[in-house]
């Protein structure tokens, strides 16, 4: 009995481990084709404004709408980047002011 129940104890602990790391979404490559298209950037002091006339200085990802983070969060989901996350520092053309 012992057994078993180390064994399902295990087993138990394992799926969990396996969730947690399901959930866990990677990082966004500024390399990324939608990311290239976006004008994404992971820090976006280093947005040229003649490329992206749409950027204002104080604009960022853990300010934007779209934002799937707490504001002091370094890196947060977004949904036009699904299953990936985006710097809090960081900038796209797609930034809406919170509401």
């Amino acid at each position: 009995m012992k057994t078993r129940r180390t064994f399902l104890m295990t087993v138990a602990a394992g799926g969990a481990t396996l969730a947690g790391v399901a959930q866990a979404q990677a990082r966004l490559d500024e390399k990324d084709p939608q990311a290239v298209a976006l004008g994404y950037l992971h820090d976006a002091s280093k947005v040229d404004p003649k490329k992206q006339p749409k950027y204002a200085a104080g604009q960022f990802c853990n300010n934007c709408a779209l934002f799937q983070g707490k504001a002091a969060d370094a890196w947060g989901g977004c949904p036009l980047f699904a299953g990936r996350q985006v710097a809090g520092k960081g900038w796209c053309n797609a930034w809406a002011k919170k509401g």
